[in-house]
C-alpha cells in the first residue's frame, strides 16, 4: 500500500511541476510591451482597453477617451494585443491580424491612410503569429518565420532598404528564421533562430546597439551582446535579456532608463548590474524601463516625472529599484509615461504613472505614484507601448 501512495504522490508532484513550467512559459510570453515570442496559439478572450482615443485607437467606434476599461467589439478570440503611438493591432486565436486607430502613415496595413475606429482585418491570411506596434509603424511575424513591416519608414524602421512608407505589410528580406520582433518609436529589433539579435531604423541615440549613431535601413546584427532570448524596443532605447538571464540595455539614457547608474547614452549593449536573474522580456517605455526577476519581483528605473516607476515619488532613478507594493508580478508593460502589470495570483491588473488620458483604467485622470488595482478586472495579458497613452488587455 505504501508503494502505491508513494507512486500517486510522485505522479501528482510531476503534474504540478509540469503545470508550473507551462505557466511560467505562458507568463513569459504574455509579459510584453507589444512584444511577443513566436509560439503555439493560446486561448484568447475578450479585448478591453482604456485611455487616449483621439484617433480611434481604443477600437470602440468613437474618438472619445475612456478612463475605465471598455470592450472592443464582441469577439472573444483576442490573444495578442499591441499598442502603438495612436493605433493598435492584435492577433486572434485563428491567426488573423487586426488593426485600428491612426492610419496617417499606413500603419494599419490596410492599403490606405484612412483612420479606423473599430478593428479591421489586415488582409485575409490566417498565419500571423505575433505583432508589435511602434510609433507610427508595425511589424509582425508569421507562423512560417517570415517578418513583415508597414507604416512610417522615415528612418528606415521597416527594414526594407529604403525610406518609403508602406500601407500594406511588406516582407523584410526572405529569411524564415524570425522568432519575435519589437518596435520602438522609430526603430525595431528582432530575434532570430540561433538566439541572434538584429536591429534597424533610427539610431540617433545608439538604440540599435551597433557601436555608432548611424541609421540602418536593413536589419543589422547586434554582435556585441551575444546570444539573447528576448528584446524590447523603447522610445529611443533598447533592452535585451541574454540566454544567461543577464540584462543588457543601450541607446538614449537622458533619464537613466538604461539602469547603468548614470545618464550617458550608450552606443553598444551594456550589462545592467552583474546578476543573471532577469525574466523575459523587459518592458521599455518612453524613457523608463521595468523588468521582472526570476523570483517574480519587479524593478523599475529611468524617468519618473509622472510616478511611472511606482516608487511613491517622482524622482528619476538611474539604477533598478524594486517596486515593493503590492508584491510579486507575472507581467509588466511600459507606456509613454505609465506602467501596468499583472500579479502572480488572480490575474489582477495594476497601473501607475501618468493618467492624463485615463490610461491607468482607474476611472479618473489622477496620476498614481504607486501601483493601483483596477477593481474587479483580471486579464491573461496586458499591453501598452513606448509611445502609447492607452492600454490593452485580453481577458
Amino acid at each position: 500500500m505504501r508503494w502505491l501512495i508513494g507512486l500517486v504522490a510522485c505522479a501528482v508532484l510531476a503534474g504540478l511541476l509540469s503545470l508550473d513550467k507551462a505557466s511560467a512559459a505562458f507568463r513569459a510570453i504574455t509579459s510584453t510591451t507589444g512584444t511577443w515570442t513566436s509560439a503555439a496559439v493560446y486561448p484568447g478572450g475578450n479585448l478591453s482597453d482604456w485611455g487616449q482615443n483621439s484617433s480611434g485607437q481604443l477600437g470602440i467606434g468613437s474618438t472619445t477617451d475612456s478612463p475605465s476599461p471598455v470592450h472592443v467589439g464582441s469577439a472573444t478570440t483576442w490573444a495578442k494585443p499591441a499598442a502603438g503611438g495612436a493605433f493598435a493591432c492584435a492577433v486572434r486565436t485563428d491567426g488573423t491580424l487586426w488593426c485600428w486607430g491612426d492610419n496617417s502613415s499606413g500603419q494599419l496595413g490596410l492599403g490606405d491612410t484612412t483612420n479606423r475606429t473599430t478593428p479591421a482585418q489586415v488582409g485575409t491570411l490566417t498565419t500571423w503569429s505575433l505583432v508589435s506596434a511602434g510609433g507610427a509603424f508595425a511589424c509582425a511575424v508569421r507562423t512560417n518565420g517570415t517578418l513583415w513591416c508597414w507604416g512610417d519608414n522615415s528612418k528606415g524602421q521597416l527594414g526594407l532598404g529604403d525610406l518609403v512608407n508602406r500601407t500594406s505589410p511588406a516582407q523584410v528580406g526572405t529569411l524564415t528564421t524570425w522568432q519575435s520582433v519589437s518596435t520602438g518609436k522609430a526603430h525595431a529589433c528582432g530575434w532570430r533562430d540561433g538566439n541572434t539579435l538584429w536591429c534597424w531604423g533610427d539610431n540617433s541615440s545608439g538604440q540599435l546597439g551597433l557601436g555608432n549613431a548611424i541609421n540602418r535601413r536593413l536589419p543589422a546584427e547586434v554582435l556585441a551582446i551575444g546570444p539573447t532570448n528576448s528584446v524590447s524596443a523603447g522610445g529611443a532605447h533598447t533592452c535585451a535579456v541574454r540566454v544567461s538571464q543577464s540584462l543588457w540595455c543601450w541607446g538614449n539614457n537622458a533619464s537613466g532608463q538604461l539602469g547603468l547608474g548614470d545618464t550617458s547614452n550608450r552606443l553598444s549593449p551594456v550589462q545592467v548590474g552583474t546578476l543573471n536573474v532577469w525574466e523575459v522580456p523587459a518592458a521599455t517605455g518612453g524613457a523608463h524601463t521595468c523588468a521582472r526577476q526570476i523570483d517574480t519581483t519587479l524593478w523599475c528605473w529611468g524617468d519618473n516625472s509622472s510616478g511611472q516607476l511606482g516608487l511613491g515619488d517622482t524622482t528619476n532613478r538611474t539604477s533598478p529599484v524594486q517596486v515593493t507594493t503590492p508584491g510579486t508580478w507575472s507581467a509588466v508593460t511600459a507606456g509613454a509615461a505609465h506602467t501596468c502589470g499583472k500579479r502572480t495570483t488572480g490575474n489582477s491588473v495594476w497601473c501607475w504613472g501618468n493618467n492624463s488620458f485615463g490610461q491607468l483604467g482607474l476611472g479618473d485622470h489622477t496620476n498614481r505614484k504607486t501601483p493601483a488595482q483596477l477593481s474587479g478586472f483580471s486579464s491573461i495579458s496586458v499591453a501598452t507601448g513606448p509611445t502609447a497613452f492607452f492600454t490593452l488587455a485580453a481577458s
